[in-house]
């Protein structure tokens, strides 16, 4: 291997100063030291929402407590907190006991008021209990609620759009086998006793009749026979049991159709039929039950079927024998086959399905379908999101229509309830009904040049969320205009939604999605917040994606942990707010909460609004000792001027308590600095300073302070402290700096973190056309017993320089002997020499563009870069023979060959390297 060495001179810039903020600061203009905090029952989830809230009586803070009452009623509440009295007590509204729907038996115990707190654009809020009930017969529903509140915190009614009337009124016929094969009898009274226990009977709500057979078929109860459900358990304790050997199922469910649904017999035109068949064998006139059942069917029965396996168990039938009957009593049944067939054992194990049975035929007494699957809003939990706009109402229903969700919509007066196949496209989407998606989890608006954009946020479709943006036609249904989709399993993306006008334009510039289960590096809930932006084309263009910029975390199952108590995720995205202008630049901003942060004590960050996009990030840490309060971040609000500053104020909950946060104003401090004269030579006195000649430069600042706020303090009051310094620096031989700051850090105005409060003299502004520097050195190899000498020159032209370093690097057969003059800085790394040879002294300073720690006009700059690269060359002694290929006089060769054997044979052709002297 020949030696090889190549040469590099190398100085590193130095980029000019520039005042950019950190990825996050502390708050910026949000005062943290002082505020209003009020403090409620952990246990009560005190602080799960905030408002803040402004009335003829006052400026208040509510705060949503929605487990407010336990244990033993959990009812939830929301207490109104008042700001600006010098008394923080807060006091419980008592929405629930005041909030009510009229003719239901309704279930307020657990019903969570609070849990969804908004305030009205008309005056007023809306507080919400998603999980409020009433009951239908036996059946409990979980329809939601919401107080429409006023100004003077007075209940004007409640809104539960998911709530039905129940319909009472059923008639129930039991058809039950009596023949010889069912043993003990006794078994069958007691199911029916105790199923019968349940039922609510009388003229305006349910009738049973009872049809008993064997060989022959009975009517043993008539459905008007009995108006209480007493008289009507003593007339079963007394039953007796058909007998005979046979088991005649299509003639009693026959006859039960035709005679005991007939009025004579107390059937009601209009009232649910219900039919429920008890047997224990295979019939003997099969051949007629496809007519029986097809022509019940035409009826609307509702059948139930019982399948009692008692005698196949006692005479050990087949498998085989067992699967006929089970299959011929799943024709009788109704579909869905899984909440109308049944199986027992035996007959005493009728006693097992009771209460299943019971609660599929209760489930009819609240449904307006015919058949028990027929469920959609009754489960709704309308209010588990809210949004008012200038518009009207939008509740979230996650709980409709099997939890895939939807959204209750009151309009101008009208109200709108989209059903579930209006929110998916079934050709594309099958089986999305059921999903479970939880659409409504979050509902927001949008409002845009071509009306108002409805979204909603499905955070479990699909596993991994998507959010629905859609408008309405003329006929209020659903027109689907856009969706976005989340990217993560399990990540809860579209739980949270916000909307945002940062120009205050009246139009939305920014949907925000929250993802709060996003699952970081470290598999922790880390969380993260995606940024949309509107565009022309009237969609949502992603931007960015917002995450926790001061989280640190520590996975306890990670080896590499050396702090395992760090705690791991922080849940951002879990509250996004759209708080007004916090620091007076004209733009809206945006808070976003992260409850989980820092041991679950929580934080929150707020970004400034600047052009219809977000800037840089203040975060506002959990305060205390993080006890009382846990989940600082769960819920923000900050619209208002609560302390008549002008400015905006920031209110913030977490479980536990809710602290209030004043905005001070913003002052501007705008500076110049001028030079006489604006450019120097170095290398030229012109005065005398401590008995030696130098350069003098007379500098003359001229400073500007005004405060944002109209209500602020005057501009003359404010203190400010300066500091004026000039030193010559290794790096640059001069540096003049200007640096402002507030007397007083904890009053008054804060300065403008977006402005530069610092100025300099560079030596950009210095006149350097005549600074020449040069240095020689030369580097001593040896090749093997040869030595080399490699010369370097480096010069400098116009300018100066810092840190320039010449880097040898050569190939492993050679041997570094020395430089020479000898500079000290010179350190050898394996086959690379590395020397400073221009730091720290003035008198040397050597400049190359690509790494340099000094500013250069650009002008100069194509002279500052020096690479030599010297190859080392020596006789290596090649020897060749050159008998392998003959070519004779005359022979002509095609100008293109398609195949090496064109030119002959294959040849191996061998070289021989040696040195010529190898002493």
């Amino acid at each position: 291997m020949a030696p090889r060495l190549s040469i590099i001179a190398v100085h590193h810039r130095q980029e000019q100063n520039s005042h950019l903020l950190l990825p996050c600061l502390l708050s910026f203009n949000v005062d943290q030291k002082t505020g209003l905090s009020f403090s409620g029952p952990l246990e009560d989830m005190f602080g799960y929402s905030v408002q803040q809230f402004a009335n003829a009586e006052g400026k208040w803070v509510l705060i949503g407590s929605p487990h407010a009452g336990q244990p033993s009623k959990r009812t939830g509440d929301v207490y109104k907190c008042p700001v600006g009295t010098g008394d923080n007590t807060c006091i419980k509204l008592e929405l629930p006991q005041n909030t009510t729907v009229p003719n239901l038996r309704e279930v307020k115990e657990n019903m969570t008021m609070g849990t969804t707190l908004v305030t009205n654009p008309s005056g007023g809020f809306l507080a919400c209990g998603p999980q409020y009930g009433y009951m239908c017969g036996q059946q409990q529903f979980i329809s939601g609620v919401c107080a429409n509140v006023s100004s003077s915190f007075e209940v004007l009614n409640s809104i539960a759009p998911a709530v039905q009337e129940c319909a009472k009124e059923l008639d129930i016929v039991i058809v039950l086998d009596g023949s010889n094969s069912i043993y003990p009898w006794s078994s069958i009274l007691e199911f029916l006793l105790k199923f019968l226990a349940n039922i609510e009977i009388g003229p305006q709500l349910s009738q049973v009749g009872i049809v008993s057979y064997g060989e022959n078929v009975t009517h043993r109860v008539n459905l008007s026979q009995f108006d209480n459900r007493e008289s009507l358990l003593r007339k079963v304790m007394a039953l007796p049991q058909d007998t005979g050997i046979k088991t005649m199922t299509a003639s009693g469910i026959e006859t039960a159709r035709k005679e005991a649904f007939m009025e004579e017999r107390g059937a009601r035109p209009g009232v649910k039929k219900v039919m429920v068949i008890v047997t224990d064998g295979e019939s003997h006139d099969s051949h007629e039950l496809d007519r029986v059942i097809d022509e019940c069917q035409d009826d609307g029965i509702e059948r139930f079927g019982i399948a009692v396996l008692g005698d196949y168990n006692r005479q050990n039938k087949s498998a085989a024998e067992i699967h006929k009957f089970i299959k011929e009593i799943k024709s009788i049944s109704s579909e869905p086959l899984g909440e109308h067939f049944f199986n027992v054992s035996d007959e005493v194990a009728l006693l097992t399905i009771v209460d299943a049975l019971g609660s599929r035929i209760f489930a009819l007494e609240a449904t307006s379908g015919n058949h028990t699957s027929s469920f959609a809003r009754e489960m709704s939990q309308a209010g588990f999101s809210a949004h008012t706009y200038e518009g009207g109402v939008l509740l979230g229903a996650v709980g409709a229509y099997d939890w895939n969700g939807t959204v209750e919509m009151h309009l101008a007066g009208r109200a709108v309830a989209p059903d579930n196949l209006q929110f998916f496209d079934p050709e594309t989407e099958a089986g999305y009904e059921g999903l479970a998606g939880y659409l409504g989890y979050d509902v927001q608006s949008a409002a845009t040049p071509d009306g108002t954009l409805y979204i909603a946020g499905a955070p479990r479709y699909n596993h991994t969320g998507r959010v629905v943006l859609y408008r309405l036609d003329e006929k209020d249904k659903v027109v689907v205009t856009q969706i976005l989709k989340g990217e993560q399993i399990g990540s809860y993306f579209g739980s949270v939604l916000q909307t945002v006008d940062v120009d205050k334009d009246s139009y939305t510039d920014l949907l925000l999605v929250g993802s709060p289960m996003y699952m970081g590096r470290e598999r922790d809930e880390q969380g993260q917040v995606y940024v949309y932006k509107y565009n022309q084309a009237g969609l949502f263009e992603h931007q960015f994606t917002l995450r926790p910029v001061n989280q640190s975390c520590c996975n306890a199952r990670t080896a590499s942990c050396t702090n395992k108590n760090e705690p791991c995720g922080a849940r951002f995205g879990t509250a996004i707010a759209a708080v007004s202008d916090l620091n007076l630049d004209g733009f809206n901003d945006v808070a976003i909460g992260a409850p989980l942060e820092n041991d679950h004590r929580g934080a929150v960050y707020i970004y400034h609004g600047a052009e219809r996009a977000l800037k840089e990030a203040f975060r506002i840490p959990a305060g205390g000792d993080g006890v009382k309060v846990k989940f600082f971040g769960q819920s923000i609000h900050g619209v208002m001027d609560l302390n008549g500053d002008g400015i905006t104020d920031v209110t913030i909950g977490g479980l536990g308590g809710a602290s209030l946060f004043w905005s001070r104003d913003v002052g501007e401090l705008r500076a110049t600095m001028t030079f006489d004269p604006s450019k120097i030579n170095i290398q030229q006195t012109n005065c005398e300073f401590q008995d030696r000649r130098t350069v003098c430069v007379q500098t003359e600042l001229c400073f500007t302070y005004s405060i944002k706020s109209d209500k602020g303090a005057p501009a003359a009051s404010q203190e400010l402290t300066g500091r004026h310094d000039a030193r010559p620096d290794f790096r640059d031989p001069i540096m003049v700096s200007l640096v402002f700051g507030l007397a007083n850090e904890d009053q008054g105005p804060v300065l403008d973190a977006n402005l530069k409060y610092e100025s300099h003299l560079n030596y950009n502004d210095l006149n350097i056309d005549n600074i020449t520097s040069s240095l020689h050195f030369r580097m001593v190899i040896k090749v093997y017993k040869e030595k080399i000498t490699v010369s370097v020159d480096v010069k400098n032209s116009k300018d100066n320089a810092y840190n320039t370093k010449v880097i040898v690097d050569f190939s492993q057969n050679i041997n570094y002997v020395k430089v020479e003059p000898d500079i000290k800085e010179c350190n050898l790394n394996h086959t690379r020499l590395e020397c400073a040879v221009g730091y720290p002294f003035l008198a040397i300073h050597y400049k190359f563009p690509h790494n340099s720690d000094s500013d250069e006009s650009p002008s100069t700059l194509g002279d500052n870069m020096v690479k030599i690269k010297i190859p080392v060359k020596y006789e290596a002694g090649l020897i060749f023979s050159d008998d392998h290929i003959v070519y004779k006089e005359g022979e002509q060769y095609p100008a293109v060959f398609n195949h090496t054997s064109a030119i002959g044979k294959e040849l191996t052709i061998t070289y021989k390297v040696g040195r010529r002297d190898p002493s």
